[in-house]
């Protein structure tokens, strides 16, 4: 329980820290703190899902290839394969990060 408090107060710090960095004085650039959070939540989400994705299907096939050694290859190319599919998550949300970035006002 002590772990998952921790995690909840690091997520609300990550989630507060891009609003003290967009606070500005003038009205155009006080209204863009949603574009920062978005960047930040897309490419941190696709991350975590990523990286979550990888481990189960890490794992599975790892477990799959000690019980079975003769469908290594086939086991193997599957994975690779997976691997792909499930990184291209994380680039697509790296990729509407930086559209994200792009529309904060200078």
């Amino acid at each position: 329980m002590r772990t998952l408090a921790r995690l909840v107060l690091w997520s609300a710090v990550f989630a507060v820290a891009p609003l003290a960095a967009l606070a500005a004085d003038d009205a155009a650039s006080a209204s863009s703190w949603g574009y920062g959070l978005g960047a930040g939540l897309a490419v941190g989400l696709a991350g975590l899902g990523c990286g979550i994705g990888q481990g189960l299907t890490a794992g599975n096939t790892t477990a799959g290839i000690a019980r079975n050694p003769g469908a290594a290859g086939s086991m193997f190319t599957n994975f690779i394969l997976g691997m792909v599919l499930i990184e291209s998550i994380a680039i697509y949300g790296l990729v509407i990060g930086f559209m994200l970035v792009g529309k904060i006002p200078a």
